[in-house]
């Protein structure tokens, strides 16, 4: 056997030895992993109940468990309140550090038991944001992280990332959620869009007075917290009377959908429509605009590891929407 070969097998035992030692050492600090298993389910479903159902074992067991870490650790890791749970600052610290942990594990486990070099990561956005934002840089992101199993995920309302298999959410809000750490993807301003059909047959109004007497398309609020044209209006400095709509639609995207078939003016979400604004299919219509206090934030799950293929995910949901497109 050669030297080269001998030293590198005494590296390797080397490292076995010391993840040996390590281990032992992991042993004389962790009372339990059933237990650490246990509470990880409790905290992220918020229910002894549901942790039971998940796990497979009675309520009692995991309350068992629980309990035994409390003591084992000399701390309370649970409020428990009349029909609910909620962690204490130690529960919450012991949470994302458990979570953290079990998600590499689990990870590990994903690629080798696959056997593939390709990688998925869930991204979860509302419908307008995938529909805008997401789907036209598809191209880019093939382009930036060619192994990379993209798979998307519409959420109609903001749900807790301690109940969903979810790896980046994107968010409109102030960037405080319980729930995650939050990224900055950008800022956010509203202003009038239309067709240019319908700019080139109607002209544009020549003040907000004008504006309000235009056919407006208006669509429901979000759990986004978008404004509507009424608030807009009050943004822009002027109080608007009872506004007549010419269509109102439940979603964003058939709002947008509308004006680009000249059926009448909508808010553009400047962020959202970028790249239909550059291709020319939509056309700003007055030089008015309000900028919102709110912002779209990556969030990431606590306990989730933020790699290399995350951060590159949130600088592409960062990028500029380059390519037209059509609904």
């Amino acid at each position: 056997m050669t030297t080269s070969h001998t030293n590198l097998f005494s590296d390797q035992n080397q490292k076995m030895k010391a993840v040996a030692e390590g281990a032992k050492g992991y042993r004389r600090l962790i009372p339990s992993l059933t237990a650490l298993v246990e509470f990880e389910a409790v905290a992220r479903l918020g229910s002894f109940t549901l942790a039971a159902d998940e796990l497979g074992v009675t309520q009692a067991a995991v309350s068992r468990q629980v309990r035994f870490l409390e003591e084992s650790l000399n701390v309370r890791l649970f409020h428990r309140l009349h029909r609910s749970i909620k962690l204490t600052g130690e529960g919450e610290a012991l949470y994302l550090a458990v979570a953290e942990s079990m998600q590499r594990i689990a990870g590990a486990f994903d690629r080798l038991s696959s056997g593939a070099e390709e990688q998925e990561l869930v991204l979860a956005t509302t419908a307008a944001f995938s529909h805008f934002r997401v789907l036209p840089q598809l191209p880019a992101l093939k382009h930036r992280q060619p192994q990379l199993k993209l798979r998307l995920t519409t959420q109609m309302f903001t749900a807790d990332l301690r109940h969903n298999e979810v790896d980046i959410a994107v968010r409109y809000g102030n960037g405080k959620w319980r729930d995650g750490t939050s990224s900055l993807l950008f800022d956010e301003e509203v202003f009038p869009v239309c067709s240019p059909a319908w700019l080139l047959a109607n002209g544009s109004p020549k003040s907000l007075i004008d504006l309000m007497k235009t056919p407006l398309i208006e669509s429901d609020s979000t759990s986004e917290g978008w404004m509507n044209w009424e608030e807009w209006f009050h943004a822009a400095g002027s109080q608007p009377p009872r506004l007549h709509y010419a269509l109102r639609c439940s979603l964003y995207t058939d709002a947008i959908q509308a004006a680009l078939q000249g059926q009448g003016i909508a808010l553009g979400w400047h962020r959202l429509l970028s790249g239909l604004l550059k291709a020319g299919e939509l056309v700003r219509l007055t030089n008015v605009s309000v900028k919102v206090s709110d912002s779209y934030f990556a969030v990431i799950p606590h306990g989730r590891t933020i790699s290399q293929t995350t951060s590159s995910v949130i600088d592409w949901l960062r990028g500029e929407v380059e390519v037209s497109h059509n609904l």
